[in-house]
């Protein structure tokens, strides 16, 4: 049976690092085991805030990949002040009282002039390379996979100009997420970020979404079919490694200023002052880029000496340290728009056989994951005590070395069988 050929446009590919690589790369992998034939569009020169060359060998020498250069503003901005760009660029947002003169105006500019994202440039070039190819390759199913967001527009103008299906993939929401209200948004930029997602949620085919709040939030925009398909875990060549000696609580990957969890440093402080054993076993660990925020609330709670701050590390080192540590912290910011969030590293956590502290706001789709599948214990920011019960007990599992958990269902989870689910979707839309 001939392969079916599948165009994916995404901006986010090796070496590119952080979250929002992992997804289709993944994807990219295991579609050829369903009779698809990738073939990934990405910028030429991107502009990316993590880099992470060992992803590059996760890349199949069979996978088609096409290239096209792009223009970022970020590009000219970071001359600039090369920080402030990469840390908005990023995500890292300063609370706004903290904010600098120039980080008010860079994100004035991303969120009134950068309409929908600083990649909107990318449109008008990516229409007429992509028309050409796809015409010259019989192809007629594409995705796309947002943020950035612009990359739908690409979708939304090829469907309007040819015969095609299109898949229009959220990795996040558009304009619910966290971030979004920070943007220092006029009514006009506000009202034309609404009306470009409603053209990219009626104009697709089938939309694709990571969580079953971001589809209910959907559903109320568009008559467009929407299925969910999360994100997952993939089996990864790492060593079994041997536990920290410490009684280690660690937080891997971006830690923004609005995801500050004053609830944890406050436990943490008075079980270091209420328990010497405590205080000589613990640490603290920081894997990722981490706002200054963050690190000023960990020093107001006299943290910082039990605090080991590695910074970004590659994905396979990231891998190794959440297998070392005994606990594994998911913080999400207390907001009822980020209830849809689903962080990607969930799923790594889920089989790293270690257990999982998790802080979110109330009815958060990842506590039903973590939940069902026995894998940690999720908090909101109310539930001070609890989750100070909750670290005594697993401390005191730690000091028996008794330490463990008990997943079940994570196969559902699993890369290979998300992308047959993805398959499945495809072949009988397209």
């Amino acid at each position: 049976m001939k392969q079916k050929k599948l165009l994916i446009i995404t901006y986010y590919w090796p070496p590119a690092g952080g979250p929002g690589v992992q997804r289709w790369l993944k994807f990219v992998k295991y579609l050829p085991d369903f009779n698809i034939q990738p073939i990934v569009y990405i910028p030429e020169n991107p502009t990316y805030p993590i880099v992470d060359t060992d992803l590059v060998k996760e890349v199949s020498d069979s996978t088609i990949v096409l290239k096209n250069k792009i223009f970022e503003p970020y590009q000219l901005a970071g001359f600039l002040s090369k920080k402030e760009t990469q840390k908005i660029s990023s995500g890292i947002i300063p609370a706004a009282k903290k904010q600098s003169f120039l980080e008010k105006v860079l994100l004035w500019v991303r969120g009134n002039v950068f309409i929908p994202d600083a990649r909107f440039l990318w449109v008008n070039p990516s229409l007429k390379y992509l028309k050409n190819y796809i015409q010259e390759n019989n192809i007629d199913t594409i995705v796309t996979s947002g943020p950035p967001h612009s990359l739908h527009l690409i979708g939304l103008k090829l469907k309007e100009s040819m015969e095609l299906t299109w898949f229009a993939d959220f990795r996040d929401p558009w304009t619910t997420i966290g971030y979004h209200k920070a943007l220092k948004l006029s009514s006009y930029a506000d009202k034309k970020h609404k009306q470009l997602e409603k053209l990219v949620l009626d104009g697709a085919n089938t939309i694709i979404v990571t969580s079953k709040t971001t589809k209910a939030e959907f559903e109320l925009l568009t008559d467009t079919p929407i299925e969910v398909i999360t994100n997952g875990y993939d089996i990864e060549n790492v060593d079994r490694q041997v536990l920290d000696d410490k009684f280690t609580m660690a937080h891997i990957g971006s830690f923004l200023s609005d995801r500050n969890p004053t609830i944890l440093w406050e436990v943490l402080q008075e079980l270091i002052i209420e328990n010497t054993s405590f205080a000589t076993h613990f640490q603290l660990k920081l894997i990722g880029k981490v706002s200054q925020e963050i690190l000023d609330s960990i020093a107001q709670h006299e943290l910082t000496s039990y605090c080991n701050n590695l910074g970004y590390v590659s994905h396979t080192e990231a891998i190794q340290q959440q297998r070392k540590s005994q606990v594994l912290l998911l913080i999400e910011i207390d907001s009822p728009e980020t209830k849809s969030i689903i962080p990607g590293k969930l799923f790594e956590y889920m089989v790293s056989e270690r257990p999982i502290i998790a802080i979110g706001p109330k009815d958060s789709d990842f506590a039903e994951i973590i939940t069902s599948t026995n894998t940690g214990v999720f908090f909101t920011y109310n539930e001070k005590e609890s989750l100070k019960k909750t670290i005594i007990s697993y401390f005191e599992f730690y000091l028996e070395k008794k330490l463990q958990v008990y997943p079940i269902g994570l196969q559902n989870y699993s890369r290979k069988s998300l992308t047959k689910q993805l398959s499945q979707l495809i072949m009988h839309n397209s």
